[in-house]
This record gives structure tokens, C-alpha cells and sequence, in this order.
């Protein structure tokens, strides 16, 4: 089993990762709505303000998606149906990474129907 971490930067790719990450078997997906430490500190922290110059107007918030998986390759998966869908997954979209889980407990709350 392999934890999937997908630091998103650019929200309007979400719904279409999230449609990959179905095709893919990845149902029990969790999505954060995050903040990069760098965007934080440079709107919340007066010392760090000339960070906002290199943030320019880029959107200092982003999604993390966390996702369990069997497949040791979801990650180039990942990257090549972005692809397909004509999306390049390049520098400043974001990031993903695969860590092999040890051991895992407890079972995917399954959603209501009714």
C-alpha cells in the first residue's frame, strides 16, 4: 500500500485530477483546502513581507489531496493522464508524492446514499 500526497497549486485542474484519481481506483480520497508556509508568512508575518514580490499575484492557496493506493506507479499514472487530458503537471502546479505505508488501520467511511 502507497500513500498519495498531491500538493496542488493550481485549482483549476482539480476537478480533472479528481476524475483521474477515480479512473484510477483512488476513491477514498481527502482533499485539504492549504496555504504554502511561504504565501502565509509573507500575508501574516510583517518581517517576511518582500516575499509578496515574488509571489507577485500567483493564488497563495492551494488543495492537498491524500489518497491510498495498491499501485507503486500511481504517481507517473498520475502524470500521464494529466497528459492525455493536455495538462502538463510542470513547475508551480504542484507536486506529488508516493511514501510506501507500513501498516494502515481502520476502515474508508463509505458516503451515505439515502
Amino acid at each position: 500500500m502507497y500513500l498519495v500526497i498531491v500538493f496542488l497549486n493550481k485549482e483549476e485542474i482539480l476537478d480533472d485530477l479528481l476524475s483521474i484519481l477515480v479512473e484510477l481506483g483512488a476513491t477514498d480520497t481527502n482533499i485539504v483546502e492549504s496555504q504554502s508556509m511561504g504565501g502565509f508568512l509573507a500575508h501574516h508575518i510583517p518581517i517576511f513581507a518582500g516575499l509578496r514580490l515574488q509571489l507577485g499575484g500567483k493564488n497563495i492557496y492551494s488543495r492537498t489531496l491524500f489518497t491510498i493506493s495498491d499501485d507503486k506507479k500511481i504517481g507517473e499514472k498520475i502524470i500521464y493522464l494529466l497528459k492525455d487530458s493536455g495538462i502538463d503537471f510542470n513547475v508551480g502546479m504542484g507536486r506529488i508524492i508516493v511514501v510506501k505505508i507500513e501498516s494502515i488501520y481502520g476502515e474508508p467511511q463509505l458516503p451515505d446514499l439515502e
